[in-house]
């Protein structure tokens, strides 16, 4: 189409776009793409579909959205100037403020206006804009859905089948001149309303009450209730038309008395510039690094914990799926954290693919064998491969405690918490983190204010003042799922360490703009240097003066029991703890050589002591299956046993001097003897003490959670590119000129339908048409039924068969003769 003739419709509109805008559309609203349309024309209505115009207005700023919603109740079309009005006011109601506002909307009116343009939602040249009409649907006001800008229906639409003798009435206490023609009225009317002059003098007569009235209307929303017998403010306003009637009880404000008494403006506060992200704290940025960097340390022992925890077999699932409330209790016990907390811990590790479901009958979590692959790898990798999977994770731990749309609770690990909207604000909140200087801890409540200017129509009321809410915890009734995960992500980052103080870490912006390798880079010299000695003292306990080296700290986790946690770790050593590692396999001698090795300070003599006693008496009692038996050489021992108020439930009974027999499993009767204060080992049936290995379940392979992305996946470039050429090459074939012929029977027929012709008129055209080169029109329906049009050269026909270059499809293809329902030449040869 020529450049100089306005577009009549938003398809026209988008035909006359360059290759690069087509592309831009189709990369803000990828939905468009799915499937790829046949051409501009089906481009442009599935643009004005309801569910991907919603979409659209979803993702746009406030700014923008205000621009779009001031079209929405602006004339159809608006020229532009007519729209800044609408956003800045005419400028009688205020001085240098307005004058700064007004400057400010001048300025960003523009790029406002390109942001709605390439995502297709108006279209037309400044001096005709159109909001698409669904668009328009959406935005504009009606009783049952007000419009965003609280302006009620014009003057026209309101009085829509009033009666002429109201209309004159309302003309008479106005003081207009008479007329019975209803839509003179009606323009009389609305010509008042919008005459500055004429409409202060009205409202200057008008009770003080009256004008309370209209104060409560004029910025929405606009409708009120009204009884049989109004008040002599209301009756007042309904008498000159600045209230009409909706129904019986119901009036409304119209739109153009509402827009004198805003001045002109449609937004009380219009937003043109982003709302600035203020810190709360300068801090040094070193300091920074080494507290977030403490966290990460932090966050890598609870995890591995948690890994070493689960390492027999985690607990069960629920049938529902998921953690029960009591399992998670129990893990946030054994972490020493809080519920939410470990819910926290525990989604971190299922995202990272640490921990996963064994599959068996009696399913229970496990760590899975990428566990173990991570563990040997370097503490900054390790880092990064947790921080890398919370940023993509979906999964939302701080759902967890709640309920769904159903009621339910949902429960950790669970199949409800899944939210896509998370990753995209995790992300854009450690952006707005990294906009600021480094070591700047911005105000949570200007982030999240940006983040709603960002995205208003996801956005809710905002959240108390105060500060965030602890990971896990509600915030504030009303606040919107975008502001929760928001205030989670602030939570979350600081436990994991991609925060220290509040502030954005150097090795988290490394993670961010350089990738994994620099943020492990970044973050290795700031980590303590593993140790490979404890210290042992007299009052049998051992401290670890820092984090131990793997095989050390795995050994020592079995021999002894973690006491207390810190900067430096405490192990006690007891009789369960040594005998623990007797079970596993290590004899007293094995004990003995291993502490001495390991430790800076001498073996003190009660732990030597302690480690012969335990293994002196290890094993003295065996039990194997009969159901169950105890068998030991000292006859007093089973005696002794036997004559235990405690044994009564075992149910044991003498088999011979040395054998006792159990009604109980193996299992419960070793727990119960150990509880007694025994040592008993299990032994296999051929009389070998069974070693019990720790750590020896794991998971079969599993792959991580995949994230549940949020619509449609952004297209890359080359995707892009052919999806441009497909639709403009959809268009080439609808819109091409065709030859009109003097048969009716080829002809095209009227627009949009396949070309008819006779099987021996195709064969014909066709074969003259590869043998000039010429292009023509084919109708084509292929193996499913499904009919389309098609441009096409002709290369070859023979078999049946026509071979010819498709212009629509960009390539070379072959047509069985008899799935072509007709053909006709172009008005130009080529690819028309």
């Amino acid at each position: 189409m020529g450049t100089t003739t306005p577009p009549r419709t938003l398809a026209e509109a988008l035909r006359a776009r360059g290759d690069d805008s087509l592309a831009g559309l189709l990369r803000a609203r990828p939905d468009l793409l799915n499937p790829v349309p046949n051409d501009i024309t089906q481009l442009a209505t599935r643009a004005g579909t309801r569910a991907s115009v919603v979409r659209a207005l979803e993702h746009l700023d406030r700014f923008a959205l205000q621009t779009a919603e001031a079209l929405a109740v602006a004339p159809d079309p608006a020229p532009y100037d007519t729209l800044l009005s609408l956003l800045t006011g005419d400028g009688l109601d205020d001085g240098e403020q307005h004058d700064d506002a007004g400057a400010a909307i001048t300025a960003a009116l523009p790029g406002a206006l390109a942001t709605l343009r390439e995502q297709a939602l108006i279209w037309g040249e400044d001096d005709r804009l159109r909001l698409v009409r669904t668009a328009r649907e959406l935005l504009a006001p009606s009783p049952q859905h007000p419009s965003p800008t609280g302006l009620g229906p014009t003057v026209a639409e309101a009085t829509a089948g009033m009666s002429p003798g109201r209309l004159q009435e309302i003309l008479t206490a106005t003081g207009l001149p008479a007329t019975h023609d209803p839509v003179s009225a009606v323009a009389a009317l609305s010509a008042l309303f919008t005459d500055r002059t004429r409409m202060a003098e009205l409202l200057d007569s008008a009770p003080v009450e009256a004008l309370s009235v209209l104060d409560r209307l004029v910025w929405g929303p606009p409708y009120g209730e009204v009884t049989p017998n109004p008040t002599p403010p209301v009756k007042w306003l309904r008498d000159r038309g600045l209230l009409l009637p909706v129904s019986t009880r119901t009036v409304v404000l119209p739109r153009e008395a509402a827009l004198h008494l805003r001045a002109g403006r449609a937004h009380r506060v219009p937003e043109p510039v982003a709302p600035a992200v203020t810190a709360v704290a300068e801090r040094d940025p070193q300091a920074v690094d080494r507290a977030a960097a403490g966290q990460a340390f932090t966050a890598l022992a609870t995890v591995e914990e948690l890994l070493k925890l689960w390492n027999g077999g985690g607990p069960t699932i629920l049938r529902a799926g998921g953690l029960s409330v009591r399992e998670l209790k129990r893990t946030a016990t054994a972490l020493d954290v809080p519920e939410p907390i470990a819910a926290f811990w525990v989604e971190l590790a299922y995202g990272a693919g640490l921990l996963a479901s064994d599959g068996e009958t009696d399913e229970r979590y496990a760590p899975t064998p990428a566990s173990d692959e991570w563990l040997d790898l370097p503490a900054g990798v390790r880092w990064t491969h947790l921080a890398t999977a919370w940023l993509a994770a979906t999964r939302t731990p701080g759902l967890v405690g709640g309920q769904d749309a159903k009621g339910r609770a949902l429960s950790a690990l669970g199949p409800e918490l899944d939210r896509s909207a998370a990753p995209d604000v995790r992300r854009r909140v450690l952006a707005l983190f990294a906009d600021l200087p480094p070591g700047t801890a911005p105000d949570p409540e200007t982030l999240l204010r940006r983040l709603r200017w960002e995205r208003p129509l996801r956005g809710g009321p905002a959240p108390a003042a105060g500060g965030t809410a602890s990971a896990g915890s509600a915030p504030a009734e009303g606040t919107d799922l975008r502001s929760r995960l928001a205030l989670w992500t602030l939570n979350e980052a600081e436990l994991l360490g991609i925060t220290g103080r509040g502030a954005l870490s150097s090795q988290a912006r490394a993670l961010l703009e350089e990738g994994e390798k620099a943020a492990a880079a970044r973050l290795a010299p700031l980590l303590p240097e593993p140790l490979d000695h404890v210290l042992l003292q007299a009052d049998l306990t051992a401290v670890a003066p820092g984090p131990l080296e793997r095989p050390l700290a795995d050994m020592l986790s079995v021999l002894a029991d973690v006491e207390s946690k810190g900067g430096a770790t405490v192990y006690r050593f007891t009789p369960g703890s040594v005998r623990r590692a007797l079970d596993a396999g290590r004899a007293a001698t094995d004990l003995h050589a291993f502490l001495a090795a390991h430790s800076r300070t001498p073996v003190p003599q009660p732990l030597s002591y302690l480690i012969d006693d335990v293994a002196r008496r290890h094993g003295h009692l065996r039990i194997g299956a009969a159901s169950a038996y105890v068998r030991c050489d000292d006859e007093a021992v089973l005696s002794e046993i036997l004559a235990d108020r405690r044994s009564t439930g075992l149910r044991l009974r003498r088999l011979a001097p040395t054998v006792l027999a159990s009604q109980a499993d193996p299992g419960p009767l070793l727990e119960a003897l150990r509880d007694m204060g025994y040592a008993p080992a299990a032994e296999s049936a051929d009389g070998d003490v069974l070693i019990t290995r720790a750590g020896a379940r794991r998971t079969p392979p599993r792959t991580p959670p995949v994230p549940v992305p949020e619509g449609p996946p952004v297209p890359d470039d080359t995707l892009l590119g052919a999806a441009v050429r497909a639709i403009r090459a959809g268009d080439t074939a609808a819109t091409v000129a065709r030859k009109e012929t003097p048969d009716s029977s080829s002809s095209p027929g009227p627009s949009g339908a396949l070309p008819r012709t006779t099987p021996a008129e195709t064969l014909a055209t066709v074969q003259a048409a590869a043998m000039t080169g010429a292009t023509v029109w084919i109708g084509y329906v292929n193996a499913d039924g499904a009919a389309s049009q098609r441009v096409i050269a002709p290369v070859r026909v023979e078999g049946g068969f026509v071979t010819a270059y498709d212009h629509t499809a960009d390539e070379i293809r072959t047509y069985p003769l008899h799935r072509i329902t007709g053909v006709a030449e172009l008005a130009e040869d080529g690819k028309g």
